[in-house]
């Protein structure tokens, strides 16, 4: 299963975490508690993989769980 990178946006920001910067096609969010930064790759309509989803949550400390 493939998800969108608003998707992901959206699990982000609920979470505390806002856009810091656009550089490119990656949109930089940031959480100010935690001092973290995280890219975001947006290209156009392109889904981001399974693998590459979960792997930007555990950055950014998020469970699986809290979806």
């Amino acid at each position: 299963m493939a998800y969108s990178p608003k998707e992901i946006i959206k699990v982000l920001e609920a979470n505390g975490w806002h856009l810091d910067r656009i550089k490119g096609s990656h949109h930089v969010y940031k959480n100010d508690a935690l001092q973290k930064s995280v890219p975001i790759p947006v290209h156009g309509n392109r889904d981001l993989g399974r693998g590459l989803f979960y792997k930007i949550l555990k950055q950014c400390g998020i469970d699986r769980d809290e979806l």
